[in-house]
């Protein structure tokens, strides 16, 4: 089992208000977001089994902030970078991303319950490849070697 940091590039396919766990209430526009997780653990926390469950269309008990919005209609992940890595770069891959000129923050401290990060989901209004490109690039300014997976995965 591996461990590792994960980006998840979502397409939310409708504007629609979320009751994101204890976070709150909020409006998620229509388009493409991007969710950076990581998972260091073994077996059951490994990054294997942390992506398969966050792109499992079976019903699961709604725990982390993301899960509440990959549950809704119209949300699906359409692809997933990831880099095995043993060491803690969630937020330092979040910061990059954040510093991408065209990044959002629509829900603060989304994701980021256990850290100082303003939050983990960041929205983009530019085309699906080269929001792919700006995230691998985000991956490789941290020495992680990214892997692609951009096919319709949920």
């Amino acid at each position: 089992m591996t461990q590792g940091v994960y980006a998840l590039i979502i397409e939310n396919g409708n504007e629609k208000h979320l009751q994101i766990g204890k976070l709150g209430n909020f409006l998620f526009i229509k388009g493409l977001y991007v969710y950076i997780g990581s998972a260091l653990g073994r077996t059951s926390t490994s990054l294997e089994h942390r992506l398969k469950r966050h792109l499992s269309s079976v019903k699961k008990k709604l725990f982390w902030h993301i899960d509440f919005f990959l549950n809704s209609n119209e949300v699906e992940v359409f692809a997933l970078i990831f880099s095995q890595t043993s060491e803690r770069k969630e937020c330092e891959l979040a910061y990059a991303v954040s510093q991408i000129e065209t990044a959002q923050i629509l829900v603060r401290r989304f994701g980021a319950s256990d850290c100082a990060c303003l939050s983990h989901l960041y929205y983009f209004s530019i085309q699906e490849n080269e929001l792919i490109d700006l995230i691998k690039s985000a991956f490789s300014k941290l020495n992680l070697k990214p892997i692609l997976q951009n096919q319709k995965v949920s």
